[in-house]
């Protein structure tokens, strides 16, 4: 997508292409797309590059070292901070599609810089097991909040998600990369650890909200 991708990470305006939600189908098809047909364009063989400077992507670290939260109990989450890639960028719900797959950002200049949570999987920031379902547009620019997740999250990067006047950490475990085709059933999970999972298009841009694959980031919490 534009944006994130729900193999997340969906056709918006940026370039997001979600994958489909249940794990028992293939998890590329009729994935929701991040990217819409009217955003720039740079050309079918595109591929993600590094953001220039802008407010998403501006800060190298946090203005202070984050606390972790000592409480217990899930929270619903208002904004995300990453260092490296962003202060603090809001949080939409937008519902799934008549095919069940989790929606993405608006297809707006300030959809670029917005995560998508997947509220239909049922599991929040903080609850004790699942994951939490995230998605960024990624653009054929290199401008959007997906873009500067691709650059600049790797395993080991730091994750802080923050609501109801709490912040909970999280540190990437994982970053894997799949084909569109091939999807990631696991990025579904019910049952499994609590973790957060955000998803961004990556890979060649094919088409219009076409992106040859999907980049997924797990993120385990960080005990306080």
């Amino acid at each position: 997508m534009g944006a994130a991708m729900l193999l997340l990470v969906v056709a918006v305006a940026g370039g997001v292409v979600l994958l489909g939600r249940d794990p028992r189908s293939p998890a590329g098809a009729g994935a929701p797309r991040t990217e819409a047909s009217g955003s720039p364009s740079a050309g079918p063989s595109a591929t993600p590059t590094e953001p220039p400077r802008m407010k998403v992507a501006r800060a190298a670290t946090l203005e202070a070292a984050p606390t972790c939260d000592t409480g217990t109990g899930a929270i619903t989450p208002a904004t995300i901070a990453i260092p490296g890639v962003t202060r603090g960028s809001g949080i939409v719900t937008p519902p799934r599609d008549a095919n069940d797959i989790p929606g993405t950002p608006p297809l707006s200049t300030a959809g670029k810089y917005l995560f998508a949570w997947d509220t239909a999987q049922g599991t929040r920031p903080g609850d004790a097991a699942g994951n939490v379902l995230l998605n960024a547009h990624t653009w054929p620019d290199g401008s959007a909040l997906g873009n500067a997740l691709l650059a600049h999250l790797d395993v080991g990067g730091s994750v802080v998600v923050l609501g109801e006047g709490r912040r909970l950490c999280y540190r990437v475990t994982e970053r894997v990369e799949v084909l569109a085709s091939d999807g990631l059933p696991r990025y579904y999970d019910l049952d499994g650890p609590p973790q957060l999972a955000i998803l961004a298009c990556s890979g060649r841009r094919l088409g219009p909200g076409n992106w040859e694959k999907r980049t997924v980031w797990f993120a385990s919490p960080v005990p306080a």
